[in-house]
């Protein structure tokens, strides 16, 4: 990871339902100095994160939460004004039409690569 990628106070929301990955998350968020919010592992929690605990600096959004879909979440921070990055296994072909100039980290992915995509994300916010 390039040593200039800091976020200090940076406030993140997590989400993703793989807790394996969430807790990886975490800890790469931490070390760019980012203060993790969540991690909410289904829509509702999300949902509640979003509505509750802004303001956010960014998102990072897995697409797919088991059966349902993260898009209302990504929706409500959209309308928040919340940079959002999403996350999935399938690159952009998952994802909508509205949601295709948002930063997308292709699962799986590294450190490097959530720094590089934070930075795309805050500074065009």
């Amino acid at each position: 990871m390039n040593a200039d990628m800091s976020f200090p106070g940076a406030r993140i929301l997590v989400v993703e339902d793989d807790m394996m990955i969430a807790m990886l998350v975490e800890d790469m968020l931490a070390d760019l100095g980012c203060q993790v919010v969540g991690p909410a592992s289904n829509l509702t929690n999300a949902m509640a994160l979003a509505r509750e605990d802004g303001p956010f600096s960014a998102a990072i959004l897995d697409v797919n939460l088991g059966v349902e879909s993260v898009f209302p979440a990504a929706d409500l921070l959209r309308a928040q004004g919340v940079p959002l990055i999403f996350c999935t296994g399938y690159g952009d072909g998952g994802l909508r039409e509205a949601d295709k100039a948002c930063t997308v980290l292709r699962k799986p992915y590294r450190a490097s690569e959530l720094g590089e995509a934070l930075t795309a994300a805050l500074t065009s916010a």
